[in-house]
């Protein structure tokens, strides 16, 4: 079968180890679904697994992609929670935690097997690639709002790096959900599409709020943290799940953090439940993720160009 897969390790240039070519079709297992894909989204998980983030070389070849809708066995239409391993994650107990591309093959390619624990139906309302772009970027940023930050309706929350899948989604989500949501972004024009999207304003990084905010949605890391802290009100909450410009911020505005009484909440994808959650609320309230792009995935190599480059708004989806 046609994929798009990890050939190499090159943590400088990543995009010299993606091959494009024939791979072995998955083995049939008992207690897995062998899924036929339809559409596979775009992650930047996938560029740090061709800089060897997670992924070792002893697993190479390794098929890319983690989020995936397609078809299964039966012809029902599916989604694909992509988090496998320890207990309630469609194996064993006693397997470690993994996301798809980690220890298992992915789903940029003609067909992905997986735990059938791990196979949702795809709600008739979302398209194929609509609902391919959930289970990763959107999936973390409901967990970061709803589980993590605690916010509700009628509260305020920043949004650092508008343009980013989470953090266009926690844009588009929160907005649902009643809240009064900020952004930031180096660029104007996505400055402009993040009000657009429901922002009530759109700020440089680094730029004075109107109002200090209860909640933090951060996945840029070093670059915007000092921001981040001094956005919040007394007792606010940070809640980080990347850090695309580096960990080490050169103030951690420590001081800031216990005076005020903040808290930094760590969080890290979803579970199969809050993804059944996700899945429910864009089908009743009518919210689809922005996507940028959708493109076969013959092209996947220039896919991957741009989200490396960040030319690109929303989520960038393989068709198959």
């Amino acid at each position: 079968m046609f994929a798009a897969y990890a050939a190499r390790i090159d943590r400088d240039q990543p995009l010299n180890g993606l091959e494009l070519g024939e791979r072995p079709a998955p083995a049939v297992r008992e207690g897995w679904s062998t899924i036929d894909v339809k559409a596979a989204s775009l992650n930047h998980h996938d560029l740090w697994s061709l800089r060897g983030v997670g992924l070792a070389e002893d697993k190479l070849p390794m098929i890319l992609g983690c989020d995936a809708a397609g078809v299964d066995a039966d012809g029902n239409e599916v989604v694909l929670h992509s988090v496998i391993g320890q207990s309630g994650h469609g194996v064993g107990p006693k397997e470690p935690r993994s996301i798809l591309t980690e220890r298992y093959q992915g789903t940029f390619a003609e067909q992905v097997s997986v735990p059938t624990w791990n196979v949702l139906p795809k709600p008739k309302e979302l398209s194929f690639a609509e609902a391919a772009c959930l289970p990763t970027a959107w999936l973390t940023a409901y967990r970061m709002l709803f589980t993590n930050a605690g916010v509700r309706p009628g509260d305020s929350v920043l949004v650092q790096g508008a343009g980013g899948g989470v953090a266009t989604a926690a844009i588009v989500l929160a907005k649902a959900a009643g809240l009064r949501v900020f952004a930031t972004s180096r660029d104007e024009a996505k400055r402009k599409r993040a009000v657009e999207l429901g922002a009530v304003e759109a700020v440089a990084p680094g730029e004075r709020l109107p109002q200090r905010v209860d909640a933090v949605i951060e996945t840029v890391g070093a670059a915007t943290w000092s921001h981040s802290i001094k956005s919040l009100r007394p007792g606010g909450t940070l809640v980080i799940s990347g850090a695309t410009s580096g960990d080490r911020p050169s103030h951690a505005e420590l001081t800031r953090v216990f005076f005020l009484e903040l808290r930094i909440v760590g969080s890290t994808m979803g579970t199969k439940d809050e993804l059944e959650d996700l899945l429910a609320f864009c089908a009743a309230t009518g919210v689809r993720p922005v996507i940028d792009d959708i493109m076969p995935l013959d092209r996947a190599r220039d896919a991957f160009a741009r989200m490396e480059s960040g030319d690109l708004f929303g989520k960038l989806v393989l068709s198959v």
